[in-house]
């Protein structure tokens, strides 16, 4: 796989721990961060939907990144969320990422007016490059049409492509949809185009994607590495079931809640749990059902001995 920008395999996009006070809490953040890249992710993406990056102010995502890049995880592994609905905001949050170093970033279509013209999502996003006015900026789009109901077809990326060819380099397909991803795939060879579940790592890889950008990755990097590592083996189908089936079993209880009372779970710690408004909590019995479930189907445990 020819790649353009640098980002290829296993990427969490990294959920945000909050304190008792309701605010982040960067220092469960960044152990988080050290702990996923240690289980083998190849990058993060923090400041993503799962990171509840919309419920964050810009102070706060900004100030959190600067912690990762502080605390040591590398610059250029990072992939942050800079999409939001105004283009001044899109350019503050990308010129800060480019500023502290981040090898590219995630970009959401501006999501809130919906039915926009194509016309009008180039506009934005040529605006939003050449506003921050960067050569080394790598942008991915964020096709997530199941959330912001905006989303990129297959023209709208092939004009960015063309406008931009060294600067829209890949997208996240979060559209659950694998013949949209399929088609990206074959309509752009060398884009790098990463599905927004490991359900479809296996079947992306083989048709010349990048890796995966999912959710699970928070709890479950290990083994969707694996797949990555191996996708070409004799097992590869058999691993791929694995975390196919494990994926499936956690996105039966709401996503992020479900997530933080797992990680709050095995840390020991039930401030992990805590979700920012609008999301609430998952309750205490259906989070341990849901950790019953999957270890005794899947053999799921987390160990973070190793954390950092």
């Amino acid at each position: 796989m020819e790649q353009h920008g640098g980002f290829s395999g296993v990427i969490a996009p990294v959920l945000t721990p909050f304190g008792e006070d309701g605010n982040p809490d960067a220092g469960r953040l960044v152990d988080h961060a050290h702990w996923l890249m240690e289980e083998g992710c190849t990058g993060l993406a923090p400041f993503g939907t799962t990171s509840e990056a919309n419920s964050l102010g810009l102070d706060e995502r900004m100030e959190l990144l600067e912690e990762l890049v502080d605390d040591g995880i590398e610059a250029e592994k990072l992939m942050p969320g800079t999409g939001t609905c105004s283009l001044a905001d899109t350019i503050m949050l990308t010129r800060h990422a480019m500023d502290l170093g981040c090898g590219g970033v995630l970009m959401l279509p501006p999501f809130y007016y919906k039915g926009p013209s194509e016309e009008g999502l180039f506009r934005f996003f040529a605006e939003a490059i050449e506003g921050v006015g960067d050569d080394k900026l790598k942008v991915y789009l964020y096709h997530i049409p199941p959330v912001a109901q905006v989303g990129f077809p297959l023209p709208l990326i092939g004009r960015l492509i063309k406008a931009f060819p060294d600067t829209v380099v890949g997208l996240k397909d979060s559209s659950g949809d694998w013949g949209n991803t399929e088609a990206i795939l074959e309509a752009f060879p060398n884009f790098e185009v990463f599905p927004g579940s490991e359900v479809f790592l296996l079947d992306g890889l083989r048709k010349g994607g990048a890796g995966c950008i999912s959710a699970t990755c928070n709890v479950s990097a290990s083994a969707i590495r694996k797949v990555y590592d191996n996708w070409k083996g004799a097992e590869a189908d058999k691993l791929q079931a694995g975390i196919t089936a494990l994926r499936k079993a956690i996105q039966a209880y709401p996503m992020i809640p479900a997530l933080k009372a797992i990680i709050a779970h095995y840390r020991g710690d039930a401030g992990w749990a805590k979700v920012r408004a609008p999301f609430t909590e998952l309750p205490a019995a259906e989070a341990e059902k849901a950790i019953r479930t999957l270890a005794d189907a899947h053999g799921f445990r987390l160990d973070f001995d190793k954390a950092a």
